[in-house]
């Protein structure tokens, strides 16, 4: 059966309104406004998108001149995933640093700070925060980027996150729904599978959702994972028992679905970019987040093509595309009536950050030492970045440690040799080693190992998940490596 159409104009724009593309350059390419001039209702930025704050403001005002109701997304989650400051790290530190403190009215203001920055900067649609349950601790793509492993702590984090974003007219976008928390492999590279049974999935993945849906949260966005216990054939982004039997059936969700990027091979290395865009949206999906990797016209167009090819051959029932394009509508509609928020007229909180990030410090001391008060030379043991987090943000307490003990040097090292080549290029001076995910990389451990042999004195600073046993005559673990975490660790140090 062949679905009636109301007239190629209306379901061309409802096809573009779902979309949420990325484009290249920091100013608006004419193709992206002439589109939005024929539908399209958002634009996603990304780094490459941003030099400074001043320039997004131009950029977005540049986009809002062809349409003024248009939503403006960034995957700005602070912390390790920063697009406003991708090139310097962020002004904030991220969820496990803000887990560390467990201190809901900071989290709160954080969120609130952060949404203001953006708000002025004229984005209104954030896809954050993170409400994933660090369960597996081996989890490649989230890590710092959640709350913590206690569901508890993660929930009301969650929601405080969402109240202070929203505060500020920037929707919160809760993410990644059901939970990608336990899962050993990374969604830009594969399908994850979750073997959970039902209660353990209701206890613990599900009630940072249910918490973030009370506070109010505008948007969720599904992850390309699969869980057998809810659909033992479809990744969440593409299934309509996780969609709409569970997220808007049994939770009684009513914001905006919004997809993962789907251009990570989970769903395009399955399913194809164009054919997996069409079985999201029939899953139950609003907005489909694409412009990570492709950024131009032709993905736009192929999209848009393939949704009105699946509406005219009945694959994509017309009315569940006019439903998806009307919620795209009704978020704009909220964000525009908040564009005048009185919170972004209120008392600003410009160091909150960097009082986040000191909190979140937890300095562990093994044994006597000498205080570090000369030069030093800082030893970075740099993993590969995973896609989220991107190889762009300079990370770690050089920079900072060089500004506190003048003479200080630094290097950066990976590998099986990595402890040997540290050590030479220290050649005796006194060592920090910054390392990130220790317990996730046995090259790693073994560098420290080398080092800590070499000289018991040695200053270790972790800055992802504090998995391992603290070591080093002094342990400094940060939570996350955003910028300010950098400082506040850099501090730590030297205060001993």
């Amino acid at each position: 059966m062949t679905t009636s159409t109301t007239g190629t104009d209306t379901l061309t724009r409802d096809a573009l309104a779902v979309l949420q593309p990325g484009f290249a350059g920091t100013t608006a390419p004419d193709w992206v406004r002439r589109r939005l001039s024929e539908g399209l209702a958002s634009v996603a930025l990304f780094g490459r998108n941003v030099a400074t704050a001043e320039q997004v403001t131009a950029l977005t005002a540049q986009l809002r001149a062809e349409r003024d109701d248009l939503l403006v997304a960034i995957d700005e989650e602070s912390g390790d995933v920063t697009r406003l400051e991708v090139r310097t790290g962020s002004s904030f530190p991220g969820n496990h640093a803000l887990g560390a403190v467990d201190d809901t009215a900071l989290t709160r203001g954080v969120a609130r700070e952060l949404g203001r920055r953006l708000a002025e900067c004229g984005v209104n649609f954030n896809w954050a925060p993170s409400a994933d349950v660090n369960a597996n601790p081996d989890n490649p793509v989230i890590g710092v980027r959640s709350f913590g492993r206690d569901t508890g702590l993660v929930a009301r984090h969650t929601a405080a996150y969402v109240e202070g974003l929203q505060s500020t007219g920037v929707a919160a976008c809760t993410k990644h729904f059901p939970g990608h928390g336990d899962t050993s492999v990374d969604s830009h590279h594969a399908v994850p599978h979750i073997d959970l049974d039902a209660t353990t999935l209701n206890e613990r993945e599900l009630q940072p959702f249910r918490a973030a849906i009370a506070a109010g949260t505008r948007a969720v966005m599904s992850a390309h994972i699969r869980v057998p216990v809810l659909d033992p054939d479809r990744p969440a982004t593409l299934s309509r028992r996780i969609l709409t039997g569970l997220l808007r059936g049994e939770l009684g969700y009513q914001g905006l679905i919004v997809t993962d990027g789907m251009e990570m091979r989970a769903i395009s290395g399955t399913y194809g970019l164009e054919h997996g865009v069409v079985l999201a949206i029939a899953a139950g999906a609003d907005a489909i987040c694409v412009g990570g990797g492709l950024c131009d016209e032709d993905t736009v167009q192929g999209l848009t093509d393939a949704l009105v090819a699946a509406v005219r051959s009945g694959e994509l029932p017309e009315e569940r595309l006019a439903d998806a394009a009307a919620r795209v509508r009704a978020l704009a509609d909220w964000t525009a009536g908040m564009r005048r928020s009185p919170a972004l007229e209120g008392d600003r909180e410009p160091e909150i950050g960097l009082t986040a990030a000191r909190r979140a410090v937890t300095v562990t001391r093994t044994g006597p030492a000498a205080p570090v008060t000369g030069p030093v030379y800082v030893a970075t043991f740099h993993p590969a970045a995973n896609i989220a987090v991107g190889d762009e943000t300079p990370w770690g307490v050089g920079a900072e440690l060089e500004r506190l003990l003048p003479g200080t040097t630094t290097g950066s090292f990976t590998g099986p040799d990595a402890g040997a080549r540290a050590l030479g290029a220290a050649a005796g001076r006194r060592v920090v080693a910054v390392v990130r995910d220790e317990h996730r990389h046995p090259w790693m451990r073994t560098a420290l190992d080398t080092l800590l042999a070499a000289g018991p004195d040695t200053v270790v600073v972790e800055m992802g998940v504090p998995q391992s046993a603290p070591r080093g005559v002094l342990h400094v673990a940060t939570h996350g490596a955003a910028r300010v975490c950098g400082t506040a660790a850099a501090e730590a140090v030297v205060a001993g």
